[in-house]
């Protein structure tokens, strides 16, 4: 797998040009195999073909831009302590929690490793990194790219703009950054000695600078302390593979993960075709049946205004004619299916078919709303299963529907309607 490797300038200088992405940074090509295909410097906006060729990205943030703090782990879940870690180091920063993007790291005798960098920043880095068409990548601090070294500090000073950057290692999770306004190796050497004091320091330059740091060294008198080498892409490679801490880890799920849609974008054509289809094919069904319905009530309407010519009201049809045809029945003498006498009649007739010795005596009969009322006298086998089923099975035969109440002063309530 191909992996490109980039140096990000401090932010101080991106600070100082209207569009930073124009500023030279380093990079290098590494292949599967792990050698260096292609080393160069140049702006971050040429860079747009050699990451589309990398299989993997790995942006580094100048240290000066990255503050690492380390706390005590609380008792809290993981979720609770993301939560919690901009309150935990408040008091160990400088910039305003809310502005910041706080990213926990690595575990070290009880102390959390925590990375601190301005939101702003990060968020711009990401856009622009996004906008080359980089997919998968990470953002990490410049000083856990280092390797660490048992006994010994580890420092790189390079030249960015019109200062020196230094980076710097103290430890497996302790590192730091800092912009010297200078490019005098001999202040360079005397602010690093400033900084890390009583521990010997391994301080890696470019090339073409050996020879004047070597010199400011030796007039230093502290090359007992200090040794110098030259800096190298190999040596933040090496460096970068035990770091485990991911900047975008801090930004929200829209700014950290970027879906690409682009193999998917015939598949989604042919979903949402497919999806238009069914919805037109649909909406056309509906709207087919919705004529038909209209013209059908429109002809039973019109076959119920020629009929009742009279009648200015027609609210429902087939329900209006159904009551005529069974006032016109009852006018000429024929009894309709739920008129009392054929209810009646009907029930008795089920009635008799039930074999049964225990029956219960029938108390009273009603007629009301369509309906035939048989009240039984609670105190027998009134809750006789058999009889109930052989009661509905005989009513059935006739048409008609029975539906059992509970018992109300001593007497069960048996409703017979008609099933027509």
């Amino acid at each position: 797998m191909t992996t490109l490797y980039i140096q990000l300038p401090c932010k101080a200088t991106a600070d100082l040009h209207p569009r930073w992405q124009d500023l030279a940074c380093r990079y290098a090509l590494v292949g599967g195999d792990g050698i260096i295909a292609h080393e160069a410097v140049t702006p971050l906006t040429h860079l747009s073909a050699t990451i589309a060729k990398a299989q993997r990205l790995v942006v580094m943030l100048a240290a000066c831009d990255v503050t690492l703090v380390q706390v005590g782990i609380p008792p809290l879940s993981p979720a609770k302590l993301k939560a919690a870690l901009p309150n935990l180091i408040e008091d160990q920063v400088l910039d305003n929690p809310v502005e910041s993007v706080t990213v926990a790291g690595g575990v070290t005798n009880g102390l959390l490793t925590a990375a601190v960098v301005q939101r702003a920043w990060l968020e711009s880095i990401h856009k622009a990194l996004i906008a080359l068409g980089a997919q998968n990548f990470s953002l990490v601090p410049a000083q856990l790219c280092l390797p660490p070294q048992a006994g010994q500090a580890v420092a790189v000073a390079h030249q960015d703009g019109d200062h020196v950057n230094l980076t710097l290692r103290l430890s497996e999770q302790a590192g730091m950054g800092v912009a010297l306004m200078t490019q005098q190796p001999d202040e360079v050497i005397q602010s690093l000695n400033a900084v890390v004091a009583n521990t010997p320091i391994m301080l890696y330059v470019t090339q073409k600078n050996i020879q004047p740091y070597q010199t400011a060294l030796n007039n230093s008198g502290l090359t007992a302390r200090i040794h110098l080498a030259a800096d190298a892409w190999p040596l933040w490679i090496a460096g970068s593979h035990g770091n485990k801490l991911n900047l975008l880890a801090g930004l929200n799920s829209e700014a950290s993960i970027k879906v690409d849609w682009q193999p998917w974008r015939w598949a989604l054509i042919l979903a949402v075709t497919i999806l238009l289809v069914n919805i037109f094919a649909l909406n056309f069904d509906w709207w087919q049946m919705k004529n038909e319905a209209t013209s059908l009530r429109a002809t039973m309407t019109q076959i119920y205004q020629a009929r009742y010519p009279k009648e200015s009201v027609i609210i429902d049809p087939i329900a209006q004619m159904q009551q005529k045809i069974a006032f016109a029945k009852r006018d000429s003498g024929l009894a309709s299916s739920d008129d009392f006498t054929m209810l009646a009649a009907n029930f008795g007739e089920a009635w008799n078919t039930v074999t049964s010795s225990d029956k219960p005596a029938i108390a009273k009969l009603e007629y009301r709303e369509h309906s035939l009322f048989v009240s039984l006298k609670a105190n027998q086998n009134n809750n006789n299963e058999a009889l109930i089923k052989q009661m509905q099975a005989a009513l059935t035969r006739r048409n008609l529907s029975l539906n059992v109440a509970p018992a109300e002063s001593g007497l069960v309530s048996w409703q017979i309607r008609s099933m027509k």
